[in-house]
């Protein structure tokens, strides 16, 4: 089952993770679709982030989720960056991935199945 969780990053400039090498890079509202759409569809995201931890195996296997057939896309309004995650992954995988990518400069504004 996909469902369409709605995020918005009010203020991209600060929409960074506190580890840089896990954290958004992005300008633009099609990089910051972009770099999402990787987190939540590739494996490799994941496990350089479980690699990083002192015990990887304690980590929750939920947040190994990944979702090969996820889609995000990007619009910019005004400075605002919004963006649409179409997944099957739950919200607790969505809401750990953007934590890393964007800290706490981003907020879920609606979801729908």
């Amino acid at each position: 089952m996909s469902i369409r969780y709605y995020i918005s990053l009010p203020n991209p400039q600060v929409a960074r993770g506190q580890d840089p090498a896990f954290s958004f890079s992005a300008q633009g509202s099609q990089e910051f679709a972009d770099q999402l759409q990787a987190a939540l569809s590739h494996p490799n995201f994941f496990e350089r982030w479980k690699n990083t931890h002192v015990d990887p195996d304690g980590i929750d296997p939920v947040l190994a989720m990944v979702d090969p057939g996820a889609r995000v896309s990007g619009s910019q309004q005004d400075l605002q960056i919004d963006l649409v995650v179409d997944t099957s992954l739950p919200g607790a995988v969505i809401k750990q991935r953007m934590g890393l990518l964007a800290g706490n400069a981003w907020a879920l504004t609606d979801i729908t199945a």
